[in-house]
């Protein structure tokens, strides 16, 4: 297992295949598709030398459970995680303006 000290733990495109539960072409077809990139500085040609960090693991194994329950293509997997991963990000912004109006809305009472 590879570690890097920004990144933490980093993994083979073998351990990502046997993580995920699937074959190295697959992953492959992933960056590719722009589904999952390896980490920056693996090299070598279709997947060799590649690393994962545990993002990208996780993203594979949620493009590998949206292919299987819901039958979706590899460009329909890059749109629909694309999509999702939008949504967490506006999640995440409302919930902080939300915070953020609640602290105002009861620091102006105090006025």
């Amino acid at each position: 297992m590879l570690t890097v000290e920004d990144s933490g733990v980093l993994y083979t495109l073998r351990e990502v295949c046997e993580r995920g539960g699937c074959h190295a072409e697959l992953v492959i077809k992933m960056v590719s598709y722009g589904i999952v990139e390896p980490a920056p500085g693996a090299g070598g040609e279709e997947g060799q030398q590649w690393a994962f960090d545990l993002p990208s693991l996780l993203r594979i194994q949620k493009a590998i459970r949206l292919q299987r329950d819901l039958n979706i293509n590899l460009p329909g997997l890059a749109m629909s995680l694309d999509l999702l991963d939008e949504m967490d990000t506006m999640r995440r912004e409302i919930s902080c303006l939300r915070q953020r109006l609640a602290q105002f809305s009861s620091g102006a009472g105090e006025e």
